[in-house]
């Protein structure tokens, strides 16, 4: 398991920390899509971020479960299937990534308009 560093210094390393934790190109996204919609397996996810790789989108998820943000659940039937699910800790997150989602779509407008 990887051990995060934990940032104690001055004004602005906690932004540093929360980075940490939803950095990387899919992280947020999985997150989102985690957090509001429910849990989704493997393949849900993949197919909702085309752009991702099988190899990224596992090394993503395996970061969010290992800073316990998102939990992986195998399911038992033929084949066997995998689910994920946000934890209690990742929903705490949710504040963060809805307001990236309502910046974002601010973003989107603004610059869809003045094209």
């Amino acid at each position: 398991m990887t051990k995060r560093k934990i940032h104690d210094c001055l004004d602005g390393c906690s932004v540093e920390s929360t980075l940490q934790l939803i950095s990387g190109k899919w992280k947020s996204v999985l997150l989102y899509h985690l957090i509001f919609e429910g849990a989704y397996r493997y393949s849900e996810l993949q197919r909702f971020i085309p752009g991702v790789t099988k190899r990224m989108l596992s090394l993503q998820l395996k970061d969010l479960e290992t800073d316990g943000l998102i939990s992986r659940t195998v399911i038992q039937e033929k084949p066997i299937a995998v689910s994920y699910s946000v934890t209690e800790y990742g929903r705490s997150l949710a504040p963060v990534i809805e307001s990236m989602y309502l910046w974002g779509n601010s973003f989107n407008s603004r610059h869809l308009n003045t094209q």
